[in-house]
């Protein structure tokens, strides 16, 4: 009897499996054709650009002057990237680069997180207050500060120097705003346990919630290594000789004169510059993606 009745329940249960089937090919073959047009020329209107960038970057200066202007390079050559390496002094300024654009984006991973975290769950007085100016802080312009933050800088005495277009930049609003929303979402749970077991909050923050932040983290990191490495304005007013030259600013001294622009060393400058974000976001892609769609969770 228990036989019969289990070869019952299995013959009904294997039609409602067949089913299934059909159904979740249905559902794929109904994705909208149009969807894949408009993302397919969205990616066209982004990545030719860059192509072109980098396949004139190989022409010489009166081929890229050419109108109309030629897809692939008649002549193939090189003198653009012998001049950006030979000629200028580019060892200094893409050092000058990596230092600021690295301290930079390391404070911002540092002291955001902090903030973050301390926004997120710690109880103080004026912690709505804080916050609340924070968001203030991101709808303020940047050209806003400028002048008094240069005043400053001068009367600190940092002009001229990499300290002072590091230090300004060490703590963003959109950093804080971005590492507290995500750790707002972590368990409770986790922090009281630690404090149960005698952790202090600065274990806690470095042991427990860290370790946790890792996509949040490698977004904030991208983002502010993105902005600081392509930062023009500020650097080109703090350096005021060229050892203290970064590269957007060297390239823009340089390739930009005053009589006619060399857009083939500009092109070739420019793709050195583009080569190091790609490279850390190609590596870091995974965990930007899944940062951005986590930090709105809460």
């Amino acid at each position: 009897m228990t036989d019969t009745q289990l070869a019952t329940e299995a013959s009904a249960v294997a039609p409602a499996r067949k089913q299934k089937a059909p159904v979740h090919r249905d559902s794929t073959l109904k994705t909208p054709g149009w969807l894949y047009a408009v993302m397919g020329a969205g990616l066209f209107l982004v990545v030719v650009p860059f192509l072109w960038m980098l396949v004139s970057s190989f022409k010489p200066e009166q081929e890229v002057r050419a109108v109309p202007p030629t897809w692939w390079p008649e002549t193939v050559t090189l003198e653009n990237y012998r001049v950006l390496f030979d000629k200028l002094d580019f060892p200094t300024y893409f050092l000058n680069s990596a230092i600021v654009a690295i301290a930079v984006t390391l404070g911002n991973m540092i002291f955001c997180s902090m903030l973050g975290y301390a926004l997120a769950k710690l109880n103080f007085p004026g912690k709505k207050a804080l916050f609340t100016i924070v968001l203030g802080t991101l709808m303020v312009p940047g050209v806003v500060t400028f002048v008094p933050l240069f005043v400053l800088t001068t009367k600190m005495g940092l002009s001229n120097s990499l300290i002072g277009m590091i230090l300004p930049f060490l703590a963003a609003p959109f950093g804080v705003f971005l590492m507290r929303q995500y750790i707002s979402a972590l368990p409770d749970e986790l922090i009281q346990a630690a404090r149960i077991d005698g952790a202090g909050e600065l274990r806690i923050f470095a042991s427990v919630i860290l370790p946790l932040c890792g996509p949040a983290l490698a977004t904030l990191g991208i983002l502010t290594f993105l902005g600081s490495w392509n930062n023009f304005l500020w650097p080109l007013v703090v350096a005021q000789t060229e050892d203290k030259y970064t590269l957007p600013v060297a390239l823009a001294l340089y390739a930009v004169g005053q009589n006619a622009t060399q857009y083939g060393l500009l092109l070739a400058g420019s793709v050195v510059v583009v080569l190091p974000v790609l490279a850390i976001f190609l590596v870091l892609q995974r965990h930007i993606m899944q940062g951005i769609a986590m930090t709105g969770i809460k």
